[in-house]
């Protein structure tokens, strides 16, 4: 069945895009458990539960062949030395890849491989970042003003959010410095079994 063509009109300043489908929102209470220093998110949220960042995407089926595309609005903000950050995830159908295209602000696509190997790319306004098939990923706000990034990524992909739990994180964090940002090692962080780097290749395989 043919699906009805659209447009779709994106505001930058907002973060927000027009007949998008679906929108929801991440509070601090939802990215527990994320951060390495506990006392300060218990501090940071002590003094309100606010919105760190909302996605907002248009998915006209689920098809495999079809696409989703929407747009990722996140605040600035730090726990500790830690900036706000998505939550991070794979695809469940790890060999779809996607796009991310800077709008509005500063940030860091952190990407870890299932063998552990890690990439972090700035985006910036403009700039684009292919994430390839079988990588993690997490979004990093390391300006001062909102961070607005547009993504695509085949419809069929779904999300595993697990995966970075299942690892106590990624492999590295995103924190403060007098240059702006750096990468430190999560202490933390579980290098996955050769079986479980194998099923996650053979996801969609």
């Amino acid at each position: 069945m043919l699906v009805t063509p659209s447009v779709h009109h994106l505001s930058p300043q907002h973060g927000t895009l027009s007949a998008s489908t679906t929108r929801y929102e991440k509070r601090l209470s939802d990215l527990a458990g994320l951060y390495a220093d506990a006392a300060a998110f218990d501090a940071a949220l002590g003094s309100g539960d606010r919105v760190v960042y909302t996605v907002e995407d248009f998915r006209p089926s689920g098809a495999s062949g079809d696409l989703c595309f929407g747009v990722t609005h996140m605040l600035p903000g730090r726990i500790g030395d830690e900036f706000f950050m998505t939550r991070g995830h794979i695809h469940a159908v790890a060999n779809r890849p996607e796009t991310y295209r800077g709008e509005l602000g500063q940030g860091v696509m952190v990407m870890e491989s299932p063998d552990g190997q890690v990439v972090t790319l700035q985006v910036t306004p403009g700039a684009t970042v292919y994430v390839p098939p079988c990588w993690i990923h997490r979004s990093v706000n390391t300006g001062t003003e909102p961070l607005v990034m547009t993504f695509v990524y085949p419809a069929d992909s779904g999300q595993d959010y697990g995966i970075i739990a299942r690892s106590n994180g990624m492999r590295v964090r995103v924190v403060a410095d007098a240059r702006g940002w750096r990468t430190v090692e999560n202490p933390r962080w579980r290098p996955r079994t050769e079986a479980e780097i194998a099923a996650i290749h053979a996801s969609g395989a």
